[in-house]
């Protein structure tokens, strides 16, 4: 593997680490169904893991135009990462709005 290689699966592994933990700290905030602060926590992890998508894209269109990028297990690892990212991410966006709505719904039957 190639020194250029080995720092794009790097980018990788580390925007879509940093998505991670911004949405492992969107769903501590939802424990305490402070869904503003969940919100803006996703909002950044999403902004993380398009930079991660981004670099992977970059990647694979260079091979696609007949680049050689050798196996590399780095690089599987990157992409792993940035897949469960990205999947972590859907779930919590999901559940922030599942939490939102029950939220309100509490509201609603407190005011009652």
């Amino acid at each position: 593997m190639n020194l250029e290689h080995a720092q794009t699966a790097m980018k990788i592994i580390l925007h879509a680490g940093d998505a991670r933990e911004k949405t492992m700290d969107a769903l501590k905030a939802l424990d305490t169904f402070d869904i503003e602060n969940a919100k803006e926590l996703l909002k950044q992890a999403n902004e993380a893991i398009v930079q991660a998508h981004q670099v992977q894209t970059d990647a694979l269109q260079a091979e696609s135009r007949g680049e050689e990028l050798e196996y590399s297990i780095l690089f599987s690892h990157a992409q792993d990462t940035c897949m469960c990212a990205s999947s972590e991410l859907n779930v919590a966006m999901h559940l922030v709005d599942l939490f939102e709505v029950i939220d309100k719904r509490f509201k609603k039957l407190e005011n009652k």
